[in-house]
């Protein structure tokens, strides 16, 4: 490059003085624009910005939003986007009582924005990849063994909280900040699935053989309040009658 404005300009030298002079101005100022245009950026609404120097490395400052100067080839900006972001992360896993669980889980995350040299070293700009879905399984498939399959239905806001709280802790590891962990998916194998259906018919079946035994009991109860009420009545005519005997003749 370097070579071809030398060429350019010494051919420029073979020129007429105005017309060169005016080339080597046109030339030094678009050169000038070059180097302050590489010399300038912008870090947008939102972001942050770190300088890696080639000389003496990552440097520690962290730049806020607006206009920055850097010296061209020397430092190079390293963009970060620090507003909150979600991702789903659907991973299979097993509980307490060996039953296969299908656990979704949606967070809502972000860098934390006073650590990002630190952060670049350890896991780059793409720590949304590298990190979460691993510490995310690890965690998942740390608290559901730890339940029944009954009871991730029966207590699943405690399950949702005992997750948010590991996970919380095991993203600041990584200078991650979550600001919101639901699940948001619970599914169980075809086994459990059967075995709950099945289990539900028995219920209904156990249910109906009481209601049979109970109607049972009502009907046998309703005879024998009937056959008292009958052995009662002809109690009472019979000693009418022996205290009438007239009246025996009459009904004869």
């Amino acid at each position: 490059m370097a070579k071809r404005i030398g060429d350019i300009l010494g051919r420029m030298g073979k020129a007429p003085s105005g017309l060169g002079l005016g080339m080597k101005l046109l030339i030094a100022g678009g050169v000038a624009a070059y180097g302050l245009s590489e010399a300038m950026f912008t870090v947008e609404g939102g972001h942050r910005a770190i300088i890696f120097n080639r000389v003496g490395g990552l440097q520690k400052d962290i730049l806020a939003e607006g206009l920055h100067f850097r010296i061209p080839w020397f430092q190079h900006p390293i963009i970060y986007d620090i507003r909150t972001r979600p991702k789903k992360i659907t991973s299979p896993t097993g509980s307490k009582d060996l039953q296969v669980v299908n656990i979704g889980l949606r967070i809502l995350h972000r860098p934390n924005a006073l650590t990002l040299p630190e952060m670049y070293r350890v896991v780059g700009v793409d720590y949304d990849d590298r990190v979460l879905p691993s510490i995310i399984n690890e965690v998942l498939k740390s608290v559901v063994a730890k339940f029944n399959a009954s009871q991730l239905i029966t207590q699943r806001s405690a399950v949702s909280l005992l997750v948010r709280q590991q996970l919380v802790d095991r993203a600041s590891d990584f200078n991650i900040i979550l600001d919101d962990v639901a699940i948001t998916e619970l599914s169980f194998g075809k086994e459990y699935a059967a075995a709950v259906e099945a289990k539900q018919v028995a219920q209904q079946e156990a249910q109906r053989a009481q209601f049979i035994v109970e109607q049972a009991k009502q009907e046998r109860n309703r005879k024998v309040v009937q056959a008292e009420g009958e052995a009662t009545s002809a109690k009472m005519v019979g000693a009418a009658i022996s205290e009438n005997p007239g009246d025996r003749k009459s009904v004869v």
